[in-house]
C-alpha cells in the first residue's frame, strides 16, 4: 500500500514540459512564425505546462531568434527553454553568446549518447569523449547563469554502461536536469521503466521524458518513466513531431486526470491550441502519428536524409511507407547537392540554393519535394543558359535581376 500511495504522489506532482514550439517546429515542411508562437505559448501557459521549449540555436544568428524573442514577449523567459546544440567546445560557447543576446534563462543541451548517434555528429563514439564534452558544455553554461537541462540524444537505445556514467557525470558537473530522449521509439513501458530506474538512483538525479511515438507508445512510456520515479515528460501539442510524433499532450493530461485524478491542469484549453497549432504548422486539421502518415519517414536535414537508419524505428518499406523530403524555406546548401546527387543535373549549388530560398520567401514557402528541387535546378540552369546565348559569352555568371523571370 505504501508504494502504491508513493507511486500516487508521483503522479500528482509530475511536472510537464512542451516541445511544440521545438520539436514540431522543426519537422520537415513546418514552419511556424512569430505570431503563431506567441498564441501557442500563451494557451499552453494557461493549461498549466510550466516550461515552453522554443527554438534552437548552434551558433551565432540564430534562424530561430525571432521565435524566442516571441515567446519570450508572450510568456516570459523564465517560462520557456531553448535548445542548444553540442557538437564540440568551441561551438558551444558560440551558441551560448547567442542563447545569452536572446536573453535565455533555461537551456536544453543536445547531446547524442548511442554510439551510432555519437559518431555521426560528434565525429567520435568515444563514451570518454562524449563525457568530457558533457562536463565541458555543462560547465561553460552554469558559469554564463544558465539553468541546465543534457539530454540523451538516442538515449533510449544507449546501453546501461555507457549511458549511466555519462549521466553521473552530467549531474557532477552541476546539470539541473537530464533529459531522456527516445529519439527512436525502440522501447516497451516496462523496458522503459527499467531505463529510467537506473537514472534516478544517480545522486542528484532530476529525470525527464521525452517519447516518440512511431510505435504509438509515448504516451505509456512516458507514464511508465513516471512510474520508475521521473519527474518531467516532455510533450507536444496533438503529437505533432519527428518520426512518428510526440507524446501527445491532450491525451497526456487527460491520463493523468483519468486514471490518476491529477486535476491541476486547465483542459478547457486543450482543442483551440491544437486547431491553432494544427492550422499554424500547416497540417490541415489532424496529424496522425505511426509508421503509416505521409509526413512519418519525411525529413528537411541531410544528415537524416543520408543515414535514415540511425533516425528510423524500422525502414519505411517494412510498412509500404516512402522516406521523402519536404522542405519549405529551411533550404541549405547540403540538401540541394543530396536532392541532385544522381540526377544528372549540373548546376552551381550555391548560386542555386541562393536562388531557391529567396523564390521560397517570395511564394510564400510552399512545400518542396526531391523532384521539385530537380525542376527548379533544370529551370535555374535553363534560365543562365539562355542569358549566355543573348551576352553570346559563355563565362556569364548566374543572373540576378532577370531570374525573377522564373516562376
Amino acid at each position: 500500500m505504501a508504494e502504491t500511495e508513493s507511486v500516487a504522489r508521483r503522479f500528482r506532482a509530475v511536472h510537464l514540459s512542451d516541445a511544440t514550439l521545438r520539436d514540431s517546429a522543426h519537422m520537415a515542411g513546418v514552419e511556424l512564425k512569430p505570431a503563431d508562437v506567441a498564441v501557442i505559448a500563451t494557451l499552453l501557459v494557461r493549461t498549466g505546462i510550466e516550461l515552453v521549449e522554443v527554438g534552437m540555436v548552434s551558433g551565432p544568428d540564430s534562424k530561430d531568434a525571432e521565435l524566442v524573442l516571441a515567446a519570450h514577449e508572450a510568456i516570459g523567459p523564465e517560462r520557456s527553454m531553448t535548445l542548444v546544440m553540442v557538437r564540440d567546445r568551441r561551438q558551444v560557447a558560440t551558441a551560448l553568446d547567442e542563447a545569452r543576446r536572446l536573453g535565455v534563462r533555461h537551456i536544453m543541451y543536445s547531446i547524442p549518447t548511442s554510439e551510432w548517434h555519437a559518431r555521426l555528429k560528434l565525429g567520435s563514439p568515444s563514451a570518454q569523449y562524449l563525457q568530457a564534452l558533457a562536463r565541458s558544455a555543462i560547465s561553460q553554461a552554469k558559469d554564463r547563469g544558465f539553468h541546465v537541462t543534457f539530454s540523451g540524444e538516442d538515449g533510449a537505445r544507449t546501453p546501461r554502461e555507457r549511458l549511466v556514467p555519462y549521466v553521473t557525470a552530467g549531474f557532477a558537473a552541476g546539470a539541473d536536469r537530464f533529459r531522456l530522449a527516445e529519439t527512436v521509439a525502440s522501447l516497451s513501458p516496462w523496458q522503459m521503466e527499467a531505463k529510467i530506474a537506473d537514472l534516478v538512483e544517480i545522486d542528484g538525479a532530476e529525470i525527464e521524458i521525452h517519447s516518440h511515438n512511431m510505435l504509438g507508445m509515448a504516451v505509456a512510456n512516458s507514464l511508465a518513466a513516471v512510474r520508475a520515479g521521473a519527474r518531467w515528460i516532455s510533450a507536444t501539442v496533438g503529437g505533432i513531431g519527428e518520426r512518428g510524433g510526440n507524446a501527445p499532450l491532450a491525451e497526456l493530461l487527460t491520463s493523468l486526470r483519468v486514471i490518476h485524478g491529477d486535476t491541476r491542469f486547465d483542459l478547457g484549453h486543450l482543442t483551440e491550441l491544437s486547431r491553432v497549432t494544427l492550422a499554424a504548422a500547416g497540417l490541415g486539421e489532424a496529424f496522425g502519428s505511426g509508421p503509416t502518415t505521409e509526413h512519418s519517414f519525411a525529413y528537411e536535414l541531410p544528415g537524416q536524409l543520408s543515414h535514415p537508419d540511425a533516425y528510423e524505428t524500422l525502414p519505411a518499406e517494412v510498412v509500404g511507407n516512402a522516406r521523402a523530403l519536404r522542405v519549405r524555406t529551411r533550404i541549405s546548401r547540403p540538401l540541394v547537392e543530396w536532392a541532385l546527387a544522381g540526377s544528372g543535373i549540373g548546376v552551381d549549388t550555391a548560386a542555386f540554393t541562393s536562388w531557391l530560398v529567396a523564390r521560397q520567401r517570395r511564394e510564400g514557402g510552399p512545400l518542396l519535394d526531391r523532384d521539385d528541387i530537380q525542376k527548379a535546378a533544370i529551370d535555374f540552369q535553363a534560365a543562365i543558359d539562355f542569358q549566355s546565348a543573348q551576352l553570346g559569352s559563355a563565362e556569364s555568371t548566374a543572373p540576378t535581376t532577370n531570374l525573377e523571370l522564373i516562376k
